[in-house]
């Protein structure tokens, strides 16, 4: 009897060991869905191609291979997710979460909560805890199909990310789940700075709500409405323009670059919108008189040029986004909104941009 059980015991632990731990099939990112993109790269993580644009700082140069903003959509039935990532130059920020600058971030649509787009649902985010080794997101699903939009890192480089789906499971693109393109260039704000994953920068959050597709140029420190970013920018293949164009930038740096900044991007899309948004506030201004005074007269300056400037060049517009709240509670280092301060800084323009854009055909699923 003892001969007979111990085979049979075998075989069930070898089952439940790959149930386990399944066998994963991998397939590259880039042969499905990539959300988010300016513009075609060498390297399809990559959001500027570096060797034909010229110009950058070193670390410009670092930021425009950064994949902040890109996100990659597929349908699965697979019961777990796996990513393996082969990097590049990698983010060790102090100031932002590991999930967001190197790691990857999950949602799924629940197409129950909303008759007509659905609702992208949070379903995972995670990072290897070795660089070169793969990871699973998500596991334990119940095996029907899912669709799913995982964003890449804001604050790292990748050379290949290969999505991994049991074995016998299906992985396929997903039609693009954002209409139209949309570029957003801007600072730290736009880049993603202090979210705790990737799927936080306010860029991203506006396109899961609007189901617009935001096109994300936001590098940290360096949105000064540079000549060479305008090149980028006017080379583009877009619908419309986003700019969080005054956070970086000094009063200087404003007065001598704004226009013909917006000049440089007209002549290549006339008639295109060109939507300017005013700086957020910086809640390090509560109390230190210095940094207030110093923000307020930036901020004065902007809105002095910016009422020049709907004046004069039509189709440009200025709003006012805010990442704040009454309890002052939104910020997660006294410049960058927490997570919840990039929540509220993309509803506060949701309906001024969605009206700016209406008027020119550009809505959501056309």
């Amino acid at each position: 009897m003892r001969r007979l059980l111990l085979p049979i015991l075998m075989a069930l632990a070898i089952n439940g060991a790959a149930q386990t731990n399944p066998k994963f099939v991998y397939t590259e990112a880039s042969e499905l869905t990539l959300t988010g993109k300016l513009m075609d790269t060498p390297n399809p993580y990559h959001r500027v191609d570096t060797t034909r644009f010229k110009g950058f700082t070193k670390s410009e140069n670092n930021q425009v291979r950064n994949s902040a903003g890109i996100a990659v959509a597929f349908r699965t039935n697979s019961k777990s997710i796996s990513v393996l990532t082969k990097y590049g130059d990698v983010g060790w920020p102090v100031n932002t979460s590991g999930f967001s600058a190197r790691g990857y971030d999950l949602y799924i649509l629940d197409r129950s909560l909303n008759s007509s787009k659905g609702q992208w649902i949070w379903a995972g985010a995670g990072i290897p805890g070795d660089l070169s080794k793969p990871f699973n997101i998500i596991s334990d699903m119940d095996g029907s199909f899912k669709e799913c939009l995982m964003y890449l890192p804001i604050l790292s480089e990748e050379y290949s990310i290969k999505i991994g789906v049991e074995e016998g499971a299906v992985l396929e693109p997903l039609e693009n789940p954002f209409s139209h393109r949309i570029g957003i260039f801007g600072s730290s704000f736009t880049h993603g700075i202090s979210t705790s994953r990737a799927g936080m920068a306010y860029p991203a959050i506006f396109s899961r709500e609007t189901g617009l597709q935001l096109l994300s140029l936001g590098c940290s420190g360096n949105c000064k409405m540079q000549d060479y970013f305008a090149d980028v920018l006017a080379a583009a293949d877009v619908d419309a323009y986003i700019f969080d164009a005054f956070s970086n930038p000094s009063i200087e740096q404003i007065k001598e670059r704004l226009f013909p900044f917006i000049e440089k991007i007209q002549a290549a899309h006339p008639g295109k919108p060109l939507i300017f948004q005013r700086t957020i506030y910086r809640e390090w201004r509560n109390f230190n008189k210095k940094i207030d005074q110093e923000q307020a007269a930036k901020i004065e300056v902007a809105d002095s040029l910016m009422k020049i400037a709907c004046k004069k060049y039509k189709d440009v517009y200025y709003i006012y986004p805010s990442a704040s709240a009454t309890d002052h509670e939104t910020t997660q280092d006294g410049t960058h909104p927490s997570d919840r301060g990039y929540q509220l800084w993309a509803r506060s323009i949701e309906k001024p941009v969605k009206k700016i854009l209406r008027k020119y055909g550009i809505v959501a699923g056309r």
